[in-house]
């Protein structure tokens, strides 16, 4: 099994930044790689930013230029740094390992961006 815990989420204003953390524990010795997504109210959950074993990191367009994942995976870490949050930034940010072709999420940490 495998266990996600986001933290880092709260509320800020335009312009402002967040930094997501995701710790990861549990049977991680193969994982796939890594992400976060993201769900708004009423909206389908979307893909912000990936990044695979071994591989660099892809993002969704309104990602790119503002937000920056990276992973510690000594840590078993994963980071999401957001900058220049707008309103349309507002959602509940997940975790996601995909581990030996698995997918595990995490319960999600709450991102409200201020006008």
């Amino acid at each position: 099994q495998v266990q996600l815990v986001e933290s880092g989420g709260g509320l800020v204003q335009t312009g402002g930044s967040l930094r997501l953390s995701c710790a990861a524990s549990g049977r991680l010795f193969r994982t796939n790689g890594m992400g976060w997504y993201r769900q708004a109210p009423g909206k389908q959950r979307e893909m912000v930013a990936t990044v695979p074993t071994g591989g660099g990191p892809s993002y969704a367009g309104f990602a790119k230029g503002r937000f920056t994942i990276s992973r510690d995976i000594p840590k078993n870490m994963l980071y999401l740094q957001m900058d220049s949050l707008n309103p349309e930034d507002t959602a509940v940010y997940y975790c996601l390992a995909i581990v030996n072709y698995e997918h595990y999420w995490g319960q999600g940490t709450q991102v409200t961006v201020s006008s």
